[in-house]
């Protein structure tokens, strides 16, 4: 096999990212130094722009099955009175599910796996590590190791990936640096299997507890998670004793009925790449950027670098869009990733109190202040979260103005000739979309740009009409005014949507990637 992608680690990031490029026809080959998909569940949680990104990767249903979606957050005072609430099961952002699932790791590695038997010019291998990579101008040459025989080997790829981590060989190797700090508080974070009748403390919640700060949740298939600070003088050979567990997951499980999965002391830090592109050679996930837990974005940002990217490269590979798309990577990505990691320092800075008359002032105020309504529904709706928007990039104008650079919402719709109602992404397709009330057959045959997907939007209660023949523009109908409502606030009559839903134009004959200009 001669790959034109090299991805480099098959962690959720890496697995995810090999399969959006075998969706898109790319010959890649994935490597992994570990033998085995990883056993133990270390990433946790993901969101509803995550499910979205697995379901563009033809896999949502498989990963959503193995989830559980908390219907709230309570963040709590040391005696376990909440003075803040996130109503999760409130909340609809628009993306098509629940803004927050909790899943099993090693459940979610073995389904992003089993995509690869979907595309034969994907192939993985297990059990190999990069040693060195060299890039010239029309490829990089990668060395290969096999870890159990030493056997050195060389792939000739035209770009490399890397999704291997905060370790990332890949970095090394393309000799980048990370910038940033790290934090020197450290973590305990145990995970386990409750026993029926063993759950003592159903609901997720972050303990401010000025005196060992903790969040606990249930998660997916009977699972608990749950994650303690460490106090000063405390080492981790003591704390992942067995009695040391079971005094600290009492209040929350019941440690008789609790069967430790894994045990492990980590700190968390806030790191970013000093660039993302180095030629040939990108990087995605922890080995881009990591930042601290307190929102659990970290796996998500990693999900949504693979989103960005993977349409990008591909047709970079097809020769339908120059090597200089690829700088919009990062331009993209580097924006929002600081920004929610940024986000998650300050709710750390809330959540770590060390100090007792602090954290009582702390717990007061943020009681007071949800008196008034708007600051309330700020907290219980999850508003601090940053939304999913670009600033620049590839887009019309080339910076966000309007509706441009805000991802498209994904309500469910149908079409003609079934009642069933679908997400709008399952039938929209990999590729552009011109969609709105306006399209028609008129809109398709006047379209310069690249492949693309024509929908014509009617309004609740039509019985719709067959696509046109010629043009092949798809009917779907609105059933729930979403996309009526967000067409009328914008007022526009419809909008060009790249592969990963972000909104490019309002007007047609802003054409992404005019084949003259390539």
């Amino acid at each position: 096999m001669h790959p034109d992608v090299v991805v480099v680690g098959c962690g959720p990031v890496g697995a995810l990212t090999a399969n959006l490029l075998g969706m898109r026809g790319v010959r890649t080959l994935v490597v992994e130094r570990s033998t085995a998909p990883h056993q133990q569940p270390r990433a946790f949680s993901c969101d509803d722009e995550a499910l979205r990104v697995y379901q563009q990767a033809g896999l949502r249903d498989e990963v959503a099955a193995d989830m559980y979606p908390p219907p709230v957050v309570d963040y709590v005072d040391g005696s376990g009175r909440p003075f803040a609430t996130v109503a999760l099961d409130e909340i609809d952002f628009g993306l098509g599910s629940e803004p927050l699932h909790f899943f099993d790791q090693p459940r979610l590695e073995a389904s992003l796996r089993a995509g690869f038997d979907r595309f034969p010019h994907v192939t993985l291998r297990t059990g190999v590590e990069l040693t060195d990579l060299t890039q010239d101008g029309d490829g990089v040459t990668v060395g290969l190791r096999d870890v159990a025989t030493g056997e050195a080997t060389t792939v000739r790829a035209r770009y490399v990936l890397g999704c291997d981590g905060a370790r990332s060989t890949t970095r090394t190797a393309a000799g980048i640096q990370l910038d940033g700090a790290s934090y020197e508080e450290p973590w305990l974070a145990i995970s386990g299997d409750v026993a029926p009748g063993g759950v003592r403390q159903p609901r997720t919640r972050f303990v401010c507890d000025w005196r060992r700060p903790a969040f606990v949740s249930p998660g997916a298939f009977g699972t608990h998670r749950l994650e303690f600070m460490l106090r000063d003088g405390e080492t981790p050979q003591e704390m992942t004793r067995p009695e040391t567990i079971a005094r600290l997951v009492a209040p929350y499980v019941d440690p008789e009925r609790f069967t430790v999965t894994r045990a492990i002391v980590y700190t968390f830090h806030h790191l970013v790449a000093e660039r993302w592109r180095s030629g040939r050679v990108l990087l995605l996930g922890d080995a881009a950027h990591q930042m601290p837990p307190f929102l659990g974005q970290g796996l998500c940002s990693g999900l949504r670098d693979a989103a960005n990217l993977t349409w990008k490269l591909a047709l970079v590979l097809d020769g339908e869009a120059g090597p200089d798309l690829l700088d919009t990577y990062e331009a993209e990505r580097r924006p929002h990733t600081e920004e929610m990691a940024v986000t998650s320092v300050r709710m750390g800075k809330v959540f770590l109190v060390r100090n007792r008359y602090a954290a009582a002032a702390r717990d007061a105020v943020l009681r007071a202040v949800q008196v008034v309504p708007r600051v309330r529904r700020f907290v219980r709706h999850f508003e601090f979260k940053p939304a999913p928007a670009l600033r620049t990039g590839m887009l019309s104008g080339g910076v966000r103005k309007g509706p441009i650079g805000t991802m498209f919402p994904q309500p469910e719709v149908t079409t003609p000739g079934t009642a069933t109602p679908r997400l709008l992404d399952d039938v929209l397709g990999p590729a552009f979309t011109v969609i709105g009330p306006g399209v028609d057959a008129r809109t398709a045959a006047a379209w310069a740009g690249p492949a693309a997907t024509f929908v014509r939007v009617l309004p609740s209660g039509s019985a719709g009409s067959p696509s046109a023949p010629a043009h092949d523009v798809v009917n779907v109908v609105d059933v729930n005014g979403v996309l009526g409502e967000w067409f009328d606030r914008h007022r526009v009559d419809l909008a060009v949507l790249r592969p990963d839903r972000f909104v490019y134009s309002t007007t047609a004959d802003a054409v992404p990637l005019r084949p003259a200009t390539v």
